[in-house]
């Protein structure tokens, strides 16, 4: 059986591996990525147009995958929150804050082209930052929410470690937007698969041996990524490309998961989550 493998969440860079990764990855048995969108240092953004060039790389990662491998390539894109922090310093927060809010609507834009299938990854930052720039980050982050459930999609969110309070106060945001929970994939979870713990949102849990065996321990609704970072000075950060399909097979043969539940964790759960039909 031709057996789906997805990593959830990984990005790509010209300066690093690229495509080579994602070679990595099909040898390994890898079948699809979300590739997400991360900060260039080759385009910096400094002014919303910034967006237009910063997007247009991700895009071409993904083309270059779609034509020399056999991976099946989902894009997500938007701002990375923590370029609130670098625009402040350059800007009022007001200002910065518009500039964020003009790349989330550049990318709701690749969503309704069907470019991409979801805004992300969006968020707030993951370190103790001044009180008026988390409260610029959450109206931020609440546009985006908010745009999202105006085009249809869903959101991926680079947040604060994930607790159950973070997932409660995150709930509660999406509730106010409109955007059903379960559109919200809590990016780089740790094994919060109980709908009790994660309140509905949908976790994207890091796909350490020790979270994925305890999130199959729980159940099958999650999904499962590396956030491999494609950082030649960081090799192999956060988790290398091979891990999710090794990590899969592992638990298979372990009889830990079964082939349904491979194909319900990396084939139901992100078509439903993402609205998207994945081919095998």
């Amino acid at each position: 059986m031709n057996l789906p493998i997805l990593d959830n969440h990984l990005h790509l860079d010209w300066a690093g591996a690229g495509v080579n990764a994602v070679l990595e990855f099909q040898r390994a048995g890898g079948t699809h990525i979300v590739l997400s969108h991360k900060p260039y240092k080759s385009a910096p953004i400094s002014k919303a147009d910034d967006y237009k060039t910063s997007f247009a790389i991700t895009l071409a990662l993904a083309e270059k995958v779609r034509s020399e491998t056999d991976v099946k390539v989902l894009v997500t894109l938007g701002p990375y929150p923590v370029e609130l922090l670098h625009l402040s310093e350059k800007m009022p927060l007001s200002e910065a804050k518009n500039v964020l809010i003009a790349g989330m609507d550049l990318a709701a834009e690749f969503v309704r082209s069907g470019d991409a299938i979801a805004l992300g990854e969006i968020g707030r930052p993951h370190f103790e930052v001044p009180p008026e720039t988390m409260a610029a980050s959450n109206e931020v982050l609440l546009y985006g929410m908010e745009l999202a459930r105006e085009v249809g999609c869903a959101v991926v969110l680079h947040t604060e470690s994930t607790t159950p309070k973070v997932c409660k106060d995150l709930a509660g945001m999406a509730d106010r937007a409109g955007l059903p929970r379960e559109r919200v994939v809590k990016h780089y979870s740790p094994p919060l698969v109980d709908t009790e713990l994660n309140h509905g949102l949908f976790p994207s849990v890091l796909a350490s041996e020790k979270n994925i065996t305890e999130a199959a321990q729980q159940g099958t609704r999650f999904m499962m990524e590396t956030d491999y970072l494609d950082d030649p000075k960081r090799p192999g950060a956060v988790l290398g490309v091979k891990t999710v399909p090794k990590r899969t097979m592992k638990l298979l043969n372990d009889e830990v998961l079964s082939e349904d539940d491979v194909f319900t964790i990396h084939k139901d759960n992100p078509e439903r989550v993402y609205g998207v039909e994945l081919e095998l």
